[in-house]
């Protein structure tokens, strides 16, 4: 089993990586129904919080049906991290994460994210508000370093752990690299092996088949692995995962069908959750995922990115299901 603070989770646990835009609660429940261990939020602006943001509040919604799930925020800032650790340990998620590993421009050059590689001393200051602040258990996702030539993930880890982190989180590239590019995880499977390092270690990136998740599980050591991009319209690659790890068979391919009741379930959930207008809106470019390498989609496609009724949406997607009964998804 693996602990974080009170949480047990399985011997080798999937985590949804928090992703923005993307793991809000409708994609979460899905990925909670096809086998995620544990999820976070989207991330979450500090500072935004601080302000009464009505965006960032509205992320802060988790719901027992996804337990165990975490509410990961973000800044540069020690008072507002700390001030923003009191409002989400308020809404009782089971865990804080603390993200050190966002590459994108808007938030590095506000001192946050990815940014505070340059900076570990800060780094520490920021996590220790945050523990300081809050009684539940604090965890860390971040990457290798700022470039190739600043690689410091190792000192990061023992610092962190000797504070009092949780478990830490991994991606395998520099901020440098952004998202392109190979991942290395022989830097996640050092600081695995270090033994001083008593924390759980979760891998992240480029994890995208049942073959891959289990050579990387084997090869480099870790506690467990951590999904993002390959989760997006495809919530059943961690049941897939986990049939491969238990059988070495793979499960048969989501259906046509099967990828209907998704999104429509994603859809339903999204109108409940922030209203029809929005959750129709918002849930438009998950689309093109979900039905990813079905032919001559398009026409069922622009239907679904232009109706702007429910009952219009849900009997297109009768009509996908109608086309394509029978049709074998490779």
């Amino acid at each position: 089993m693996v602990k974080i603070g009170n949480i047990i989770l399985p011997e080798f646990p999937l985590l949804l990586a928090p992703m923005e835009d993307v793991s809000d609660p409708p994609f979460r429940r899905l990925c909670k129904a096809h086998g995620a261990d544990l999820m976070y939020s989207e991330f979450i602006s500090s500072e935004g919080l601080i302000r009464d943001a009505i965006k960032s509040r509205m992320k802060l919604d988790i719901f027992d049906y996804e337990r165990p799930v975490g509410i990961q925020i973000f800044g540069g800032d020690e008072e507002a991290m700390a001030m923003s650790s009191k409002i989400v340990s308020a809404v009782n998620p089971d865990l804080i994460d603390i993200n050190f590993g966002c590459p994108v421009k808007k938030v590095v050059c506000k001192g946050a994210g990815a940014g505070v590689l340059k900076d570990v001393d800060l780094m520490i200051r920021l996590t220790q508000a945050v523990i300081d602040s809050t009684h539940l258990p604090v965890t860390v996702k971040t990457r290798l370093g700022w470039d190739d030539n600043s690689i410091n993930i190792d000192e990061v880890a023992e610092r962190l752990q000797d504070i009092g982190v949780a478990a830490l989180s991994i991606h395998a590239r520099t901020r440098a690299q952004m998202y392109k590019g190979h991942s290395d995880w022989s830097h996640i499977a050092r600081v695995k092996n270090n033994p001083r390092i008593t924390m759980p270690i979760f891998g992240n990136g480029d994890i995208d088949s049942p073959e891959k998740a289990l050579h990387y599980k084997n090869e480099y050591g870790i506690d467990g692995i951590m999904i993002g991009r390959a989760a997006i319209g495809y919530p059943w690659i961690f049941d897939e995962i986990k049939h491969y790890f238990k059988t070495g068979e793979h499960l048969p391919k989501p259906t046509v069908v099967d990828r209907v009741e998704a999104v429509r379930n994603h859809l339903t959930w999204a109108m409940e959750w922030k209203g029809e207008r929005l959750g129709i809106v918002e849930t438009r470019p998950h689309y093109t995922n979900y039905f990813k390498g079905i032919h001559s989609f398009k026409t069922h496609k622009q239907k679904l990115v232009t109706l702007d009724r429910p009952e219009e949406l849900f009997a297109a997607l009768n009509e996908i299901e109608e086309a394509y009964a029978g049709y074998e998804v490779v």
